[in-house]
């Protein structure tokens, strides 16, 4: 929880009239301009996990406050979501406990417990050879977010879009899968994986997913020579 500071302490840190410098600090994507802790002069609001103090304060427009909880000796507060709210911080942007979010057209994630899980909205389905598709290749169509597979004859080098082809099953399709494999990293970013035929060919195929159960620990800062 947010820490504070009696009038007279306040007095002490923040000087009247305010000294600002002419040119408002240039801030990382993420960190909106804001006004410091005594109302002076225009800072750069800190972010999740980054230290704070009545100065330099946290972005509230993320929910973020100066937590000074979790604060051991020698080492001071660090911005934490209020009420010990879970979130979790991708790309520079703080995300809540459950929220669902794009970083790109190619994946879909929650954040959950700090951490978050993606699945692709692009499928990862395998084509193999057929008498009428003898040449299958994954390209990147211009406007469009997933590649697309196409037909690519030898001799003739001509394209084709791959949908005139699919193939109709003749049978409806018993879906089947494993359930999905731990993270592969205790922490940052890994993967999991699992067996499924849940695809338009109804063919057995090793799908992966992005997982982060926590944030790697910061390394310690280089001690200046």
């Amino acid at each position: 929880s947010a820490m504070a500071l009696p009038p007279q302490v306040c007095s002490q840190l923040c000087r009247r009239p305010c000294y600002c410098p002419w040119v408002p600090p240039r801030c990382p994507r993420g960190s909106p301009l804001v006004l410091d802790g005594c109302g002076c002069c225009k800072i750069c609001a800190r972010r999740l996990g980054e230290p704070c103090d009545f100065l330099h304060v946290c972005d509230q427009s993320q929910g973020l406050v100066c937590d000074y909880s979790t604060a051991s000796a020698g080492t001071g507060a660090t911005c934490n979501f209020e009420d010990d709210e879970e979130g979790c911080e991708v790309n520079g942007r703080v995300y809540r406990d459950g929220e669902v979010f794009q970083p790109s057209c190619k994946l879909q994630c929650r954040c959950l417990d700090g951490g978050f899980t993606c699945i692709p909205l692009c499928q990862e389905d395998v084509r193999l050879p057929t008498p009428d598709c003898p040449y299958p290749r994954r390209v990147e169509i211009p406007g469009k977010c997933c590649p697309e597979w196409i037909c690519e004859a030898q001799d003739q080098h001509l394209l084709r879009d791959a949908r005139a082809v699919t193939p109709v099953l003749p049978y409806p399709c018993q879906e089947w899968g494993t359930e999905w494999s731990a993270c592969s990293a205790t922490c940052g970013v890994g993967f999991a994986t699992r067996v499924s035929n849940q695809n338009r060919y109804c063919r057995l195929e090793t799908q992966r997913r992005l997982c982060l159960l926590r944030p790697c620990p910061a390394l310690p800062a280089p001690f200046p020579a």
